[in-house]
């Protein structure tokens, strides 16, 4: 794999100028006798996005130079000079010395080109037997594959988050919320957790796409396969892949690999914006169940009281642009005939910005989450209304007096209609007269036990709210 000291993924890409030749003939001047029009090339222009896979298309040449020597297609001496040519390439791109040529139109052909000129006419061995389909296809998969680890990496970093302010917050009370009304008592660690849980089906998804797709489409050529003697399933091994793709024309023309790659990543978006969503509702001046720290929020161009949850916002318009990206790259493969065609050119800047996007994203809310302090008594205090204990009230009359949940729900129901005429902000300050005339059954001890940490605390089954339940989740997560 491409060295993960130099991985420059994760930052920016450096500033190169690049040569601009208005009309060239191409690699194809053998068959065209006129030079290309201006249109026509910037149409065809992908250096300025593709020029990101170098360190792939450089790690996949270098293997492949070494197998076309094990098959003797290369001499040893013309393998080595190869090779020695692309690692002085890759040190020029890394130190923006290298002199990138638009008019050769994307990475592939700027590598090739760059290594002629430095080595001479062995340069011109290497593509040998290889198209830029199969060549583009290895890149792409090449990439994906460390671009999952990163995004896994910045996942875990989350969940390190999440789990280190559940931690701390196991029996801080606050209302769960359905249709962002009071619903049940449930506690700030157990709603972190939640968010936990969906982030860890999101890295075993991005981890199983990998999996899914281990396989080499390096050797199949353009689309009908090689006609030289190499090795394909050796080739795929020295890539770091388990086997080589078994239909040439299935290698060049796949794209579901980036399909699936894009989709997890939007997938993943979508949580992440639900979660932004709770901290942007939490920040706000009615809830006041979070304060922000300074560092990851902004303030007003003319308002001084200000303090806006920016970060959370833009966390929640990323996904927007993730589902772009997806209907994008669908919509580009929908009505493709095999193999390859030119439209598939486009999916590359689909799937770069998609792991952008979620990079930031991701390190935004790491960064919110370990700088958000929750406010213990604002979140006790939202219990205080909404009658969040009344799911208790039909428990009980179920448990202790064998009574059918439908009648339990509908007698509970007009209990906590009484409560609202007596003005009470809980069941268990209802007159126990006033209850009685519902229901004679109801007992001063069963008001007295509708309080929200009994509430809390009944609820003790695997997954449940109780905060003995929450810290042993807690425990389990820190030891896996």
């Amino acid at each position: 794999m491409p060295n993960d000291k130099n991985n420059a993924r994760n930052k920016k890409q450096p500033d190169i100028k690049t040569q601009n030749t208005k009309k060239t003939k191409g690699m194809w001047s053998g068959r065209f006798d006129t030079s290309t029009e201006e249109a026509t090339r910037a149409i065809n222009l992908s250096l300025t996005i593709d020029r990101r896979l170098y360190q792939e298309d450089i790690f996949g040449s270098i293997a492949y130079a070494e197998e076309l020597k094990n098959s003797q297609v290369l001499n040893a001496k013309q393998a080595k000079s190869i090779t020695e040519g692309l690692q002085q390439i890759q040190d020029e791109i890394q130190n923006g010395q290298f002199p990138f040529d638009e008019s050769l139109e994307d990475i592939h052909m700027n590598i090739e080109a760059r290594l002629t000129s430095i080595i001479g006419q062995d340069g011109e061995r290497l593509h040998t037997g290889r198209s830029r389909n199969d060549q583009v296809a290895t890149d792409m998969r090449l990439w994906m594959r460390a671009a999952t680890k990163n995004v896994e990496k910045e996942i875990t970093n989350l969940q390190s988050s999440l789990l280190l302010k559940a931690e701390n917050t196991i029996d801080w009370i606050m209302p769960g919320f359905t249709h962002l009304q009071s619903a049940q008592p449930i506690t700030f660690a157990h709603h972190c957790l939640a968010y936990h849980e969906m982030l860890q089906r999101d890295r075993e998804r991005l981890l199983d796409a990998v999996k899914r797709n281990e396989q080499s489409p390096l050797g199949a050529g353009a689309l009908a396969g090689s006609a030289l003697p190499i090795d394909r399933n050796r080739l795929a091994k020295k890539l770091g892949f388990i086997k080589a793709m078994e239909n040439s024309i299935d290698a060049v023309s796949a794209r579901d690999f980036i399909i699936e790659f894009i989709a997890n990543l939007a997938i993943l978006a979508t949580h992440l914006s639900r979660l932004a969503e709770d901290i942007i509702l939490w920040a706000s001046t009615p809830f006041n169940f979070v304060k922000l720290s300074h560092e990851t929020s902004t303030g007003s161009s003319l308002m001084p009281q200000k303090q806006n949850p920016d970060g959370a916002e833009l966390v929640r318009a990323k996904a927007a642009k993730l589902y772009g990206n997806l209907i994008t790259i669908l919509c580009v493969m929908k009505a493709l005939p095999l193999a390859y065609a030119k439209d598939m050119q486009e999916d590359k800047a689909a799937m770069f910005d998609s792991f952008d996007q979620i990079i930031l994203a991701l390190n935004a809310l790491s960064a919110t989450i370990n700088g958000l302090k929750p406010n213990r008594k604002k979140l006790r205090d939202a219990l205080n209304s909404g009658f969040p204990e009344a799911t208790d009230l039909a428990d009980w009359l179920v448990q202790k007096l064998n009574m059918p949940f439908r009648q339990a729900h509908e007698i509970t129901g007009k209990i906590v209609k009484q409560a609202e005429v007596c003005k009470c902000s809980a069941l268990k300050e209802l007159p126990l007269a006033q209850a009685q005339k519902i229901s004679p059954l109801i007992t001063q001890k069963a008001l007295d036990s509708l309080t929200v940490e009994q509430s809390l605390a009944r609820r003790n089954a695997l997954g449940a709210s109780a905060p003995v339940r929450v810290a042993e989740q807690i425990k389990r997560l820190k030891n896996n």
